[in-house]
């Protein structure tokens, strides 16, 4: 076979016009089941148009406006249909033929692995790309490319949350349960998260749960769209969640509301996490986080008096240099007062990307083998290897976490292969991991569209879309799903799987990367057969029978699980571990001069780094461009008028947006969402500051200072690109070295 011919792949044809096909949004965690059916012949417009599939249970047909507007990036003139590779004589971007593009990745990789060790060699994955994807880049990574180098920007989603599951319960899935649970439990606290905004859909089981009798507590720093669903708002500082899930551990202490017999029976480590809780007395907690002590107090008596209680993570306390400890806290509150490992109870966290989940299941982890297995187990590593056919000591060992894998390119590592993530915009101290991405040797970037990110590389590889191939995904309950191809993809894109057989084949690896992607998940269950997230007996006929199945699933003939813990926990000896844990500052407090805190976020209209949903002109519409919430106490203070720009300056660099007047959020913290490049670049302004268990940056929380900027000039540079297609004329001209702001 020529390496430059990617295998048949077993997919089907896409089905006839006029047909519905069923799917699922290719966006948040919650993986909305919609339906796709393509417009007639010659219609303008979108090639297929999104239909409600009120059936699924997740959503029931709801869909937010992303979800609606989905179809619109499959039209041709929104995406990338053809290889670009940079012109060496002009330092554009051109268009190649697939040949060209294929064979200069593959020289650009071999070539600095041969010159400078396997390990200069790094590829960084994506939360959206399918497990066949994500488990077929990490068996590439350590077979063919033999690197250690290898994370994926999941790193930012919920590491976190993902390690202290780990420490408390031996198992690591977002929610223990299915999502329908937490309609029917008697109280929720849901930790800084927004689902009005970030999972729109996922606001009715919160509703629900009111018209059951049930309480909400939300704990956020502003009154979101969600904050106002609340019984109780608790508005904590940024960066003082740690401090308040002890308070409220003290007082389920000093009240006696603790639960000794489950305490006794089902846990071990109490008395240590009970002595560190007993150090945050209410008033110190209420100095620290500044919520008052009659709101602490409340907050337990509606937790622990309720039948049944939950707490939810998403980022906001997920994403600082302390947020493995500040979710142990909160677990904690769960295990001392027995709302753990049983029904209508637990703790679960909300995973942000499409694909978070199954995404770091499965192989593109730093540390982590298909299955959900550790790379420094030698069982781990002898059962995939023995999947593999490669012997287990040829397997490279555990490498970098996302950001210091981001912060060694250019130096130590020298080449790299990005697949599904736009780092430009979504990495923390942005212009700094922008400069060392122009400092690389060679890039290469496999993607649906010219990314801020995609625009630096020597190649860039149009790949398909989410409609245009099969694959699974496993959303935020642990449930695996199918996404099914329902269109043709453009002449002159493949998919990913058969980009990485092409570069194997080319690469000296003929075999072992097939491009049919239900033979990868059928590879893909072996090497996950019984490990922690055991695939094993899930199967896509299962899939689409049974509106997806719950991992584990160790074989055919069981149910799958969709509550976890209710017999033991999946530690060694079935008991859910306390860990002591003591508040700590952030990283980077406020100081004379960076007296204001900033904060982080996802607005409705956009998705994580905009490289798509900038694309929709609806969603634009909806979110033009970044702003700075910021209260009128706080405006007025430094001269900001409301709708004027203003200058948000941080240790790492600056960025000017509109000021945009709330009361909605705290005097003392401005926020910016993150979804744009250019001078309105949050992450700009962001701290790499890293949790040291988890490798998650201190999105949250960082010092700053504000001040008004000339309305006429509106600061030093544009405000950056707000792209309403992929237009290459455009982006052609962009050289990969340079200053990186």
């Amino acid at each position: 076979m020529n390496a430059a011919t990617p295998r048949s792949t077993a997919a089907p044809a896409a089905p006839p016009r006029g047909a519905h096909v069923d799917t699922h949004c290719p966006y948040c965690s919650l993986q909305c089941g919609m339906a796709l059916r393509r417009t007639p012949q010659g219609a303008t417009g979108a090639p297929a148009e999104v239909v409600e599939r009120p059936a699924f249970p997740v959503n029931r047909g709801a869909l937010c406006g992303k979800g609606r507007t989905a179809a619109e990036l499959l039209a041709p003139g929104a995406r990338l249909t053809e290889p670009l590779v940079r012109d060496a004589a002009t330092g554009r971007l051109v268009p190649a033929d697939w040949e060209t593009a294929l064979d200069r990745v593959a020289d650009g990789l071999s070539r600095t692995g041969a010159g400078y060790g396997r390990d200069a060699v790094g590829v960084f994955g994506g939360g959206g790309l399918t497990n066949e994807k994500a488990y077929a880049l990490g068996k590439f990574a350590r077979v063919v490319l033999g690197t250690s180098q290898i994370d994926y920007n999941g790193r930012f989603c919920m590491a976190s949350a993902a390690a202290a599951h780990q420490r408390a319960f031996g198992l690591d899935r977002g929610l223990p349960f299915p999502l329908a649970d937490v309609a029917r439990t008697g109280c929720v606290v849901l930790v800084g998260s927004n689902l009005a905004e970030t999972m729109p859909p996922a606001l009715r089981y919160l509703t629900e749960l009111k018209e059951n009798g049930g309480r909400l507590i939300v704990v956020d720093p502003r009154r979101t769209r969600t904050a106002e669903q609340a019984d109780l708002h608790l508005a904590p500082r940024p960066g003082t969640d740690l401090a308040l899930a002890l308070g409220l551990l003290h007082l389920v202490v000093a009240e006696g509301r603790t639960d000794e017999a489950f305490i006794a029976a089902r846990t071990s480590g109490w008395p240590a996490a009970r002595a560190a809780a007993m150090a945050h007395w209410p008033e110190l907690v209420e100095r620290i986080t500044g919520v008052p002590v009659p709101q602490l107090r409340a907050a337990v008596r509606m937790f622990c008096e309720a039948d049944g209680s939950m707490v939810l993570t998403a980022r906001g306390p997920e994403q600082q240099s302390k947020g493995t400890d500040t979710v142990g806290a909160w677990i904690n509150l769960c295990l001392a007062t027995g709302r753990a490992g049983r029904e209508r109870s637990g703790y679960g966290c909300l995973t942000g990307q499409g694909n978070g989940q199954g995404g770091r299941e499965h192989g593109q982890k730093a540390d982590q083998l298909p299955g959900y297995r550790k790379l420094a187990d030698p069982a781990a590593r002898a059962h995939v290897a023995g999947v593999w056919g490669v012997p287990p000591e040829s397997l490279p060992g555990p490498g970098r976490s996302a950001y210091e894998l981001l912060d060694a390119l250019g130096r130590d590592v020298r080449a790299l292969l990005l697949m599904g993530s736009n780092p430009v915009v979504s990495a923390p101290r942005a212009a700094h991991v922008e400069q060392r991405i122009r400092d690389l040797d060679f890039l290469a970037v496999a993607d649906v569209v010219l990314s801020e990110t995609a625009a630096l590389a020597d190649v860039v590889l149009p790949v398909t879309q989410w409609a245009e191939e099969t694959g699974t995904t496993t959303n935020l309950e642990g449930r695996v799903l199918l996404r099914r191809r329902a269109l043709d993809p453009p002449p002159g894109v493949r998919t990913d799987l058969q980009v990485l057989n092409a570069l194997a084949a080319r690469l000296g690896w003929e075999k072992g990367f097939p491009t049919d992607p239900e033979e990868v998940f059928g590879e893909l269950r072996r090497a996950s057969a019984g490990g922690p997230a055991d695939y094993g007996g899930i199967t896509y006929r299962r899939i689409a029978a049974e509106d997806g199945v719950f991992w584990p699933c160790p074989d055919e003939e069981h149910a799958g699980t969709p509550r976890l813990f209710l017999d033991r926990f999946a530690t060694p000896d079935g008991r859910a571990r306390f860990v002591p844990v003591t508040h700590r500052p952030a990283a980077e407090e406020p100081d004379d001069r960076y007296p204001v805190v900033l904060t982080t976020g996802r607005v409705l209209a956009q998705y994580q780094s905009g490289a798509q949903t900038r694309r929709v002109p609806d969603l634009n519409a909806a979110a033009p461009g970044p702003y700075v919430e910021i209260h009128p106490r706080l405006a007025r203070r430094y001269g900001i008028e409301d709708g004027h720009p203003v200058a948000v300056t941080s240790r790492r660099g600056r960025a000017v947006a509109p000021a945009r007047y709330s009361e909605a959020i705290r005097a003392d913290t401005v926020f910016m969402p993150f979804h744009w490049p250019g001078t309105g670049r949050a992450n700009t302004l962001t701290n790499p500051a890293l949790d040291p268990t988890s490798g998650m940056p201190e999105f949250k929380v960082c010092a700053v200072r504000v001040e008004a900027v000339d309305s006429e000039t509106g600061g030093e540079e544009e405000a950056g690109p707000n792209l309403t297609a992929c237009t290459p004329p455009r982006w052609t001209s962009c050289s990969r070295k340079g200053d990186g702001g």
